[in-house]
C-alpha cells in the first residue's frame, strides 16, 4: 500500500514538473469560469464562510479533471441553480446574470473540452490558443446578440409566449444533439 502511494506521488510529481505554460493557463481560465458561472448563478448571500470554501473546491475539480464528467455535472447543477433561483427572484431574469452565467458557462465548457484534448506537457503555440479564444469570442458575441434579441422579445409578450419559447428552444436544442451525435457516429 505505501509502495502504490509512493508510486502515485512519483507520478503526481513528474506530471507537474513537466507540466508547461498554455495548458496550466487553460486549466486555471476553466476554474475561474466555473466560479464566475456560480457567482451569475447563485445570490451573493451564498459566498460567505465555509460555503465560498466549498464552491472553491468544486470549481477546482473541472480544472483537474476536465475529460470526467465532474464538467457535465457542475454546468448541469449550477444552470439548475440559476433556474431556482430566478424563479424565487420578485426581480425575474435579469439580462446581465443571464449574459453573464451563460458567457462562463460557455467558456468553462469549451476550455474543458480543450484541456481534455491537450497534455498538460504539450508546447502549443500562441496562434492555436489565439484562434481557440476568438472563436470563442464569435460564439460568446452571436450567442449574446440571440439572447438579447429573444429576451426583448420574450418580454413583450404575455408569460404563455415565454413558456412557448423556452420549449421551442429546448427543442431546437435536443434536436441539434441528437443530429450531432447520429453524424459523428456516422463519420466512425
Amino acid at each position: 500500500m505505501i509502495g502504490a502511494m509512493t508510486g502515485s506521488l512519483r507520478r503526481l510529481h513528474t506530471k507537474i514538473s513537466r507540466a508547461t505554460l498554455i495548458p496550466l493557463l487553460v486549466r486555471v481560465a476553466i476554474f475561474a469560469a466555473f466560479l464566475a458561472a456560480m457567482g451569475f448563478a447563485f445570490p451573493p448571500a451564498l459566498f460567505f464562510g465555509r460555503t465560498v470554501a466549498a464552491l472553491v473546491v468544486v470549481a477546482v475539480l473541472p480544472a483537474l479533471a476536465p475529460r470526467g464528467v465532474t464538467t457535465t455535472l457542475l454546468i448541469v447543477a449550477i444552470v439548475v441553480g440559476w433556474v431556482a433561483v430566478t424563479a424565487q427572484s420578485v426581480d425575474g431574469i435579469q439580462l446581465w446574470r443571464l449574459l453573464g452565467l451563460s458567457t462562463s458557462l460557455y467558456l468553462a465548457h469549451t476550455l474543458a473540452a480543450l484541456a481534455a484534448a491537450l497534455p498538460s506537457d504539450a508546447v502549443v503555440a500562441t496562434e492555436v490558443l489565439a484562434r481557440w479564444v476568438a472563436r470563442a469570442a464569435a460564439v460568446v458575441l452571436a450567442a449574446a446578440v440571440c439572447g438579447v434579441l429573444l429576451v426583448s422579445i420574450a418580454g413583450s409578450g404575455d408569460g404563455e409566449v415565454l413558456t412557448v419559447a423556452a420549449l421551442g428552444g429546448l427543442v431546437v436544442a435536443v434536436t441539434i444533439a441528437a443530429l450531432l451525435g447520429w453524424l459523428v457516429k456516422r463519420r466512425a
